[in-house]
């Protein structure tokens, strides 16, 4: 994360007169108030206008507290389409929380919600630099520093982590905001903290395995082991069968008592242990299951009912000789029992080091990723689900290009990958999965889903559709800080939620440059200046590019 910003451009102009009085309330309504600028033998209203820009943080004495909010807009009252120092102008003011006053509270203690409400022509100050620092005051749980407070950059930003991790989180933005360095920033942060950690996180773009170096276990397809006898019958029918619904519910109806013979015979005296169903994650063998399916061909009396049985063998020996999907139906010949391996290394199960795995979906064929998504998905929850609640080990999933699996039409998608996320949104809490989840393009995905995300960082967001979006989403507490989504700059981002004290505009702590994501655009003046590419890089690439390999 590069710093964009001048010294200059914080608050420290309303700081160095914090304190003074601006102006006095004229209206409240519940966690908004308004405030007129200027009061009795004070300067004009124009001069104290200056000194409170947007964003300030204000503070307003009641009777037994002290109460604090943020401007969230600015106007003039008067008719004069210019500033001048006799203009009326008037403040918004989101109120923020409280700091309980009087004998029977010695130690302040800043604290969201409102309790007293300011009354009517109650006197407006700018906030001190101490009521910065009891307002921002470190958490007493478990808090990790993730950048500096908007208001002031000597005071640290905190985000506490259980509250974090215990329960769903987003991270939006548009593109180019830094969401690739925010997500690196927290989850390099967190793992720092808590080195046994269990966090996988799915890269769509090949972007995160250079950031988390030698603490990642980093998986592509060339070392993916996904198994085809994993998938559920929905997702083997996915890649199966055809994509047109008549020939699809044929095909369907030939492999499922297919697949469940085939999990049958290869379980043999075991299954009288297990019930065993199409869905039961029993291994079976590719070959069996070609000769179920060619034997109940065989019985057909009429040959132009083979159709469905043939597109279903043809689709399978494609699927075998595609190096592409050689991580889901590569090595059918020895066919063997090796959940317990795939679920060690995807959920590190022991850690060894590695506290993240980072699955590099780039290479996984268009066709099929969201059915690899799905898959990743249900095993991280199965885990969870089956382990005894004394055993379970709690585990973050990180879900980038969220809106591509879980779009906010709700007949758009791939169903299963939808119902996989949106059931560990639902009750993943319950048995320790958190699900995060990431996204450029907010408004595109699932409302019910990302509402249920108790931490929510919004980064720089351009579109009013977007924006708007986010506003509805969040909670009201955040709605004066979510105005400046516009504005954010760089390595800025205003957090709402459980995960920090209260919702706070923050910038973002500087990532070393051996440990910023593959998120940065081409360069294309640099590039441009020479012509140094030849036969030698055309081969490489083409060699590459037949060969299928990342």
């Amino acid at each position: 994360m590069d710093d964009a910003r001048a010294p200059s451009e914080t608050l420290a102009p309303s700081l160095r007169k914090a304190g003074e009085q601006i102006g006095v309330t004229t209206s409240v309504n519940g966690m908004r108030l308004m405030c007129r600028f200027g009061y009795s033998g004070a300067p004009m209203a124009g001069d104290l206008y200056e000194r409170a820009p947007v964003g300030v943080l204000v503070k307003i004495p009641t009777s037994g507290s002290v109460c604090y909010g943020f401007i969230g807009s600015e106007a003039i009252t008067s008719e004069a389409a210019a500033l001048t120092p006799d203009s009326e102008a008037v403040a918004e003011i989101d109120l923020l929380g409280e700091t309980l006053t009087g004998p029977r509270h010695p130690k302040r203690k800043f604290v969201r919600g409102v309790s007293i409400f300011p009354s009517l022509g109650a006197p407006v100050y700018l906030a001190t630099a101490e009521d910065l620092a009891e307002v921002y005051a470190r958490p007493t749980s478990q808090p990790i520093q993730i950048g500096t407070v908007h208001q002031d950059d000597t005071l640290p930003a905190y985000l506490i982590a259980q509250e974090f991790l215990c329960k769903h989180s987003a991270i939006l933005g548009t593109t180019g905001s830094g969401k690739s360095c925010t997500v690196t920033l927290v989850l390099r942060t967190l793992l720092n903290a808590h080195p046994n950690g269990h966090v996988v996180l799915l890269d769509p773009h090949n972007e995160y395995g250079h950031a988390f170096g030698k603490i990642a276990e980093y998986i592509t397809t060339n070392t993916l082991q996904l198994p085809y006898w994993l998938l559920s019958f929905e997702e083997i029918t996915e890649v199966l069968c055809s994509r047109e619904p008549v020939s699809r519910s044929r095909e369907a109806a030939i492999l499922k008592e297919a697949v469940l013979g085939a999990r049958r015979d290869f379980a043999g005296k075991k299954e009288d242990d297990i019930e065993i169903s199409v869905d039961t994650p029993v291994p079976y063998r590719l070959l069996t299951l070609v000769l179920r399916i060619s034997d109940a061909m065989g019985k057909l009396d009429r040959p132009d009912s083979t159709l469905p049985y043939l597109r279903l063998l043809t689709t399978i020996e494609n699927l075998r000789k595609d190096r592409r999907y050689a991580f889901m139906f590569g090595g059918v010949a020895a066919v063997r029992d090796n959940l317990r391996e795939i679920l060690s290394r995807i959920l590190r199960i022991p850690v060894g080091g590695r506290p993240i795995t980072i699955i590099d979906l780039s290479a996984v064929p268009s066709e099929i990723t969201n059915v690899v998504v799905s898959v990743l998905c249900r095993l991280v929850f199965d885990f969870a689900l089956w382990s005894l609640p004394e055993e379970r080990i709690p585990t973050l999933l990180v879900c980038e290009e969220a809106h591509r699996y879980i779009p906010r039409e709700e007949n758009s998608g791939f169903d299963p990958t939808r119902r996989a996320i949106a059931r560990i949104a639902r009750e993943g809490r319950k048995y320790g999965v958190s699900l995060c989840l990431v996204t450029q393009r907010p408004s595109e995905i699932s409302e019910t889903i990302l509402a249920q995300c108790s931490t929510v960082f919004a980064l720089r967001m351009n579109t009013d559709k977007d924006q708007q979006f986010v506003r509805r989403t969040l909670p009201d507490d955040g709605a004066g800080l979510l105005r400046a989504l516009p504005a954010l700059r760089p390595q800025e981002a205003i957090v709402v939620g459980e995960g920090v004290t209260h919702p706070m505009r923050l910038r973002f702590l500087d990532l070393p440059p051996d440990c910023k994501p593959r998120g940065d655009s081409s360069n294309f003046p640099v590039a441009w200046q020479n012509d140094v590419k030849g036969s030698d890089f055309l081969a490489g690439v083409i060699e590459r590019w037949r060969r299928q390999l990342p």
